[in-house]
């Protein structure tokens, strides 16, 4: 990911801890968990979606996730 994409997702993870009293480590961790989760038992729809998501991975990391919706937003 590009650094000026890297620093505004750590932006956003900032204001996020803030408005809810965490580290922004425990934004990052629970989005995370949040997005393992869903990768578990998908529909056929939900496992196209995921595999349409460009990610190194298995599994998508937070900052993949948000550039792929943020990039095919219309």
């Amino acid at each position: 990911m590009k650094k000026n994409k890297k620093k505004n997702f750590d932006d956003i993870c900032k204001a996020i801890a803030l408005k809810h009293g965490v580290s922004v480590e425990e934004v990052k961790r629970d989005m995370q968990a949040a997005i393992n989760d869903s990768f578990q038992n998908p529909t056929p729809q939900q496992k196209a979606f995921q595999d349409s998501i460009d990610r190194k991975a298995e599994i998508p990391t937070p900052e993949e996730l948000i550039y792929f919706i943020t990039k095919n937003i219309k």
